[in-house]
């Protein structure tokens, strides 16, 4: 009977921190496994008989399945890596937002209509000075929206940096986990508590990382992300993050991931740091495409401004919107864009931020009545300029703005360009668009992979989690025996006590 006292007591003890610890992360519902003691030999009138001793706690085990956690890993995984990627996502959109007045899409509309204006109102001071305001705007827009997705890069590159350091913290505290859990569990208890803290901590790895996980025979877990042993047993090894790269593409520097003590470079495989490195590279594209239009209003505009004269006394010819009369620029579809200084000769081949760093309105049409010296105008079919009212070299430039290459200037159509053959608009819409697919595309795997992970988490609450009406039931059920086995003890007591002093006086 005092084994039974003792059995319910320590099974009550269990159901008491199950529902202690029902609403603790990471949490596993533990049950104490009862079993017969070994019976005792007692000799009978008939004969030798065994007798029962009771019950015993054989163990108090954790409820765990195994394979619903490596489903919850993987997918947790996948679970960091979509999120990390939508993240950004909705990070780009807001810097290329057209849904106000401040996008890049409504300067360069506005930039196109004062083209056109001026096409028609070619000897007006105000109508000239509108293109380049315009044009102004339009390079400075561009300008701001690249340096926002180079300070973008910069900021997940400091997202990484403080992932690397969650990790080896993480690896770090399983470490000490592991060493602790195989000295507790040497004498053959479980060390049920540890072990939930130990697999909460690869829960939090495999957001970040890919994770494999390996228990050995002691007790110990060994974690393997990718190829790379960052922890086995009691050992582990730190990433850190490289020495900066200066990279003049884009006027930034980058890292990697290296294996601290070697001279060996860290792939996450999935998980946020995956997303966080795949997200870098898809900005540097978005500041790419952002230099093509660059380039091309530094190549193919240019060009076609170079075409037209001038109002001024002078009747300005052959110079450039953007940038400096001292250079020529080209766009190379193997080599890609070019500047050329046109004293010297030297050609420097620019990239990225470079070119555009290179986007700024002529200071001839900046300074005090520059704006004279705008080439709207044309050569007539006689050989001479057309008037001050003529604004047919503007109609040319702006159906570079919405025109086809084919459906440009006759003169200079056949030219490679930065933008393709499509037109500035559609170049950027199609970006634009494309950026909104992969978006949206993004949002649905995101919302896919939670109902994924809703699954699998339940899957894993089947096993482990607590079940509040289950604990309440056995705590009845243990309470019940608790006090049977107590009274059971209470009436042997008084059969012992009668037997005693009930049964008279005896040799008197």
């Amino acid at each position: 009977m005092v084994n039974g006292i003792y059995t319910n007591r320590l099974s009550l003890n269990t159901v008491g921190h199950n529902i202690s610890n029902s609403s603790t992360e990471g949490y596993s519902r533990q049950q104490a496994h009862g079993t017969a003691t070994l019976p005792s030999e007692v000799y009978t009138l008939s004969g030798a008989v065994m007798v029962g001793n009771g019950s015993t706690i054989s163990a108090v085990e954790r409820a765990r399945d195994q394979y619903a956690d490596r489903q919850y890993w993987k997918e947790n995984g996948n679970d960091g890596y979509y999120n990390g990627k939508a993240s950004n996502y909705s990070k780009i959109e807001s810097i290329f937002n057209d849904s106000d007045n401040s996008g890049i899409q409504n300067v360069l509309e506005k930039f196109y209509e004062a083209w056109q204006d001026c096409s028609t109102t070619a000897s007006t001071d105000t109508s000239r000075q509108n293109v380049i305001n315009a044009g102004q705007n339009f390079a400075e827009s561009l300008q701001t929206a690249a340096v926002q997705v180079k300070e973008q890069i910069n900021s997940l590159y400091d997202d990484i940096r403080l992932s690397v350091d969650k990790v080896n913290s993480l690896t770090s505290q399983l470490v000490e986990l592991n060493k602790n859990i195989s000295g507790m569990e040497a004498a053959g208890a479980m060390a049920n508590d540890l072990r939930d803290q130990r697999d909460l901590i690869v829960d939090q790895l495999s957001n970040i990382m890919n994770v494999n996980v390996y228990p050995n025979e002691n007790g110990m877990y060994a974690i393997v992300s990718n190829g790379t042993t960052l922890v086995n047993g009691i050992s582990k090894v730190d990433l850190v993050m490289s020495d900066p790269v200066n990279n003049n593409q884009y006027s930034l520097n980058d890292y990697k991931i290296m294996i601290k003590g070697v001279d060996v470079e860290y792939k996450p495989g999935s998980g946020e740091l995956q997303a966080q490195f795949e997200a870098i590279d898809e900005d540097k594209g978005y500041i790419d495409q952002i230099a093509d239009m660059a380039a091309f209003m530094l190549t193919t505009l240019n060009d076609q401004h170079k075409i037209g004269y001038g109002i001024d006394e002078a009747v300005t010819h052959g110079i450039n919107f953007y940038g400096s009369d001292d250079y020529s620029y080209s766009w190379n579809p193997t080599d890609g864009f070019k500047s050329t200084e046109t004293a010297t000769g030297t050609v420097t081949a620019m990239k990225g931020m470079q070119i555009i760093d290179e986007l700024v309105v002529n200071t001839k049409l900046t300074e005090k009545d520059g704006h004279k010296k705008l080439a709207t105008r044309s050569m007539g079919s006689d050989g001479n300029v057309n008037g001050t009212g003529d604004g047919s070299n503007a109609v040319w430039v702006s159906t570079l703005f919405n025109c086809e290459q084919k459906n440009t200037d006759p003169n200079n159509n056949t030219a490679a360009r930065s933008i393709g053959t499509s037109s500035l608009y559609s170049f950027y819409n199609t970006n634009m668009t494309t950026m909104g697919s992969d978006t949206s595309n993004m949002n649905g795997k995101v919302k896919f992979q939670k109902n994924v992970m809703t699954q699998v988490e339940n899957l894993r609450d089947s096993t482990s989690g607590v079940n509040w009406d289950e604990e309440l039931s056995n705590m009845i059920m243990f309470q019940q025996g608790y006090s049977a086995c107590s009274r059971c003890l209470n009436a042997m007591d008084e059969c012992l006590d009668k037997l005693v002093n009930g049964t008279g006086v005896v040799g008197r």
